[in-house]
């Protein structure tokens, strides 16, 4: 069955009223972002979405693809289900070096190139992790930035997954820039749950929660776009920075003045394209 979209009909909140988002969906490229603080119910939204919900959850939403409802092979066929959900917890509990977990899961796939498959995801998935992955490592030795890596890069090249869920990459030490200029190059719709501005104002549009519920639809306009520009400057300062520390150096007052310097004098530049 070919994708074009899925739609998410709301449902009620935690206080029992039906959500100030009754629907929207999501097109084959589109990127979008799930916000709200902490138990506002944004890992529960893509829990509807992963388990193609028809008013059978607490939340009595329904997930609907190409405006029909889901057909039972999609749900208890594994073969055919369409979606990968990368979440905040995921542990391998196989001891199986990194290649040959991948070699099996190409060949179940029926890759005709499996070697050209693991290295496609192993190069993808060292974009993403400070420190690379190599296949004799076992599985069970990965760190959490490490192990996210993979399963994404696995799900994107491997497992063909047409829709990919992604739970918080950003506490994962995953590098987010590197992480969306890759996934935009996949004609698959990619769901963040963030608390990361950058990925937020990235997204095409971003859904927020409160309470439970969907309270309101945001489409990225022009200005946040531009902001997303300025909130990259500062993430990479804070990335120069983290990379220092881990390199053991120390940070000097003349370190850290020069990167204030830099981010004011892309500021000004940011000031004056405005102006102009």
């Amino acid at each position: 069955m070919d994708i074009n979209k899925i739609t998410i009909i709301g449902g009620i909140g935690k206080n029992g009223l039906p959500e100030k988002v009754e629907r929207f969906d999501l097109k084959m490229g589109d990127i979008i972002s799930i916000v709200g603080p902490t138990g506002c119910g944004k890992t529960t939204l893509i829990n509807d979405i992963e388990l193609f919900a028809n008013r059978n959850t607490p939340s009595e939403r329904q997930i609907l693809i190409n405006d029909e409802p889901i057909p039972d092979d999609f749900s208890f066929d594994p073969s055919k289900h369409p979606i990968a959900l990368i979440s905040q917890h995921t542990n391998f509990l196989s001891d199986l070096p990194v290649g040959e977990f991948l070699q099996i899961h190409a060949k179940i796939r029926g890759s005709e190139n499996t070697e050209k498959m693991i290295k496609e995801t192993l190069d993808f998935a060292n974009q993403l992790t400070g420190e690379a992955i190599i296949r004799e490592t076992a599985m069970t030795e990965l760190s959490g930035g490490q192990t996210r890596s993979l399963l994404i890069a696995d799900a994107v090249i491997i497992g063909h997954s047409p829709i990919i869920l992604l739970d918080e990459i950003e506490n994962a030490g995953i590098h987010r820039t590197k992480a969306l200029k890759l996934l935009k190059k996949y004609d698959k719709i990619f769901v963040f749950v963030t608390h990361d501005p950058r990925i937020a104002l990235l997204s095409d549009f971003r859904i927020i929660m409160k309470n439970g519920a969907m309270q309101k639809m945001i489409i990225t306009n022009v200005e946040e776009k531009r902001a997303a520009i300025g909130l990259k400057k500062i993430d990479d300062v804070m990335l120069e920075f983290r990379k220092r520390i881990r390199a053991g150096e120390e940070i000097t007052d003349v370190v850290f003045g020069d990167q204030i310097k830099s981010l004011a004098t892309s500021y000004d530049f940011y000031l004056k394209r405005k102006r102009a």
